[in-house]
């Protein structure tokens, strides 16, 4: 049989682990007891420095005041002496200036220069009113003449439709109110005069309504919605 032999790591092992177990367990040891201990006391003195000894001043000789002797008192008379009242000069009023007068030749320049300005103003109103009126019968005789001329043609086309009755004796005149459309038609024709014929009334009244549409005028003015017409056979 062979002798068991011995390791020496072995051993050298088991030796650091001790020694690792002992470190630890003082370790330990060590470090509960300096927590343990209670923390030592530390002692203040507390002091005042001490208040210095008062300083002790010497008082100041007052020097004497020297004494006046009092003013002597006057007495004041009972009777107090006024001064004289000093009477002001009374002020003088200033005069105003009076305002300046125009002068009489400048008044009348401007009265002049005024009534000169109205008189060509009413010259020239009067002129522009005379014009108007030259204007407005100029235009009136214009609408009378065509009117005329237009009154004519229409009597011209009406004689040439009527039908004069044989037993007419002189020359009688029939008035006739005819209304028109602005085309010329006649819408109807009423004697409003006779003649005093009755034949020659009907004839004149059938002869207009023959003769529409009525000629129109030959300027631009519209012919009159309404009208009269007077007849006579002879005319």
């Amino acid at each position: 049989m062979f002798d068991e032999r011995i390791d020496p790591g072995r051993v050298s092992s088991f030796l650091l682990a001790a020694a690792m177990h002992l470190a630890l367990f003082a370790v330990l040891v060590f470090g509960v007891s300096w927590q343990s201990r209670p923390p030592e006391a530390v002692q203040v003195e507390l002091w005042n420095e001490p208040v210095p000894a008062p300083v002790q001043v010497e008082p100041k000789p007052v020097p004497e005041v020297a004494k006046v002797a009092p003013e002597p008192v006057v007495a004041k008379p009972d009777i107090a002496l006024r001064e004289p009242v000093k009477i002001k000069p009374a002020a003088k009023p200033v005069p105003k200036p009076e305002p300046s007068k125009p002068k009489a030749d400048d008044t009348q320049k401007r009265m002049r220069e005024e009534l000169a300005r109205e008189q060509a103003s009413f010259a020239v109103d009067r002129e522009r009113q005379q014009i108007k009126d030259q204007l407005a019968n100029d235009a009136a005789a214009a609408r009378n003449k065509a009117i005329a001329d237009w009154v004519n043609k229409v009597k011209a086309k009406i004689r040439g439709n009527v039908v004069l009755p044989p037993d007419i004796k002189g020359n009688p005149e029939a008035v006739l109110d005819v209304v028109q459309l602005p085309t010329g038609e006649v819408l109807s024709a009423k004697v409003r005069k006779t003649s005093g014929h009755q034949a020659l009334d009907d004839a004149i009244e059938r002869a207009i309504l023959k003769s529409s549409p009525l000629p129109r005028p030959d300027r631009s003015e519209t012919a009159p919605r309404a009208f009269e017409l007077k007849y006579r056979p002879l005319d």
